[in-house]
């Protein structure tokens, strides 16, 4: 008897959660800090509280802007001090659908780490124990107890308490649920922000947070760089990564929901067209935090650059807990090498940057042939290859991965520096026309 109180609560749960996924879409977006607490601050004086929020206004106004179907509600909309359990309040009282925590990373001084990470509720990383998705469960059975408290629940349920031990597997099962999909969703932010920054990929984690886990439904906090390593705190303050994160970020958000919620066909902004037989879009592979002596400068939308010499290692990052003038980027044009068709990208496999010029012959090019440079935000960034045709010069990048394994594409026009994805679509284009 018992058994078939519990599958009939389960099916009653389903029931209900359907009749949840009807309404209205509610997404709670949380910008971290904010106020008094100013959470990490760069070398520049740049506050994490103003690139949370930041970033958190620019991929809320892309999904009021585009999804009709979602009610979005935002932690603080300014720079306020919103405690913890505040926040998780305010996406518990909306009862949210999913919930998003933004924030900045950052490790002790003289140490370069760079990338993005998405963490979900899990395991404490420093104590290894559960206590909070023992938390979260309790926080999961108060927040959706009420669907057990109907003035005629116990008709309408034969009697079922929401107390009972039959109770508490089916709110194991939806917290299963909900972390499984905060999973998911970890799995999008890392595939989609990092395809739209150039950030490296270092991973979806799991780790005891306050305010994921005072939170009844799933969600993941997103640390979007490191503002203690100067290249990141500059690009992160900068207008096109406010467009390239809030992109990343919705690309993320709408592949979720479409999985998991339905509702209106609102396309994936920017996202990239699918591979064609002879053309291959290269991948970055995710790379572990490593140490970096010289400032790396900031790239779009592609990884980060190489540098060498690589001193001692650098300690894994730890989500500790950024606004100035923004630094548009100043390229030296670079001569057309294709003068037959002056209109037609040149791409280029870039393998490495320095502050001061290098000569080829210098035994950090590795004998590399045909090397060339360019010059942008006063830095000379070293390049071999160059050719019209996409396939060749991703061909070449393979071959010198031994050697340069952060080598990646670049594109120019018109002696132009341009983004390599339009670079990729219009080679394409011109392949299809003839």
């Amino acid at each position: 008897m018992k058994s078939i109180r519990i599958i009939i609560g389960i099916l009653l749960l389903g029931v209900a959660m359907s009749m949840s996924a009807a309404k209205k879409f509610t997404l709670v977006i949380d910008a971290g800090h904010g106020g008094s607490d100013a959470g990490a601050i760069g070398n520049a004086k740049v506050k994490e509280k103003n690139l949370t929020l930041k970033f958190a206004l620019a991929f809320g106004r892309l999904v009021e802007n585009n999804c009709p179907d979602v009610k979005v509600v935002y932690t603080r909309k300014t720079d306020k001090f919103v405690e913890l359990y505040k926040r998780a309040d305010i996406a518990n009282n909306n009862k949210a659908d999913l919930f998003i925590s933004v924030h900045i990373n950052a490790v002790p001084k003289r140490h370069i780490v760079r990338g993005f990470q998405t963490y979900t509720l899990g395991k404490s990383r420093r104590t290894g124990k559960n206590t909070g998705i023992q938390e979260n469960l309790e926080v999961a059975k108060r927040e959706n107890a009420v669907i057990f408290q109907e003035k005629n629940y116990k008709e309408t349920y034969q009697g079922f308490d929401p107390n009972s031990p039959e109770s508490m597997i089916m709110f194991e099962f939806v917290q299963d649920k909900n972390m499984d999909r905060s999973i998911e969703l970890a799995k999008y932010m890392q595939r989609y922000v990092c395809q739209a920054t150039g950030r490296k990929d270092m991973g979806a984690h799991q780790d005891n947070l306050a305010v994921l886990r005072l939170t009844s439904m799933p969600g993941c906090l997103i640390e979007l760089g490191f503002i203690s390593t100067p290249d990141e705190e500059q690009y992160m303050n900068s207008s096109i990564a406010t467009e390239q994160y809030a992109r990343g970020i919705y690309n993320a958000f709408i592949a979720y929901k479409k999985r998991y919620n339905g509702g209106s066909n609102t396309p994936i902004m920017a996202e990239p067209e699918k591979k064609e037989e002879k053309v291959n879009i290269p991948q970055v592979v995710p790379q572990k935090p490593k140490a970096e002596e010289k400032q790396q400068p900031v790239e779009e939308p592609q990884p980060a650059l190489v540098e060498e010499p690589k001193p001692a290692p650098v300690e894994e990052p730890m989500p500790e807990k950024a606004d100035s003038a923004e630094v548009a980027p100043q390229v030296t044009p670079v001569a057309q090498e294709n003068p037959e068709e002056p209109e037609a990208p040149v791409f280029k496999v870039q393998f490495l940057v320095s502050s001061k010029k290098i000569s080829t012959s210098d035994a950090r090019m590795k004998r590399l042939k045909d090397v060339d440079s360019y010059q942008e935000n006063g830095l000379y960034k070293y390049t071999v290859g160059s050719s019209a045709d996409y396939n060749e010069i991703y061909r070449l990048r393979k071959e010198i991965l031994d050697k340069f394994p952060e080598a990646f594409i670049i594109a120019f026009k018109g002696g132009t520096r341009m983004n390599v994805q339009e670079a990729i679509r219009e080679f394409k284009n011109n392949k299809n026309k003839k």
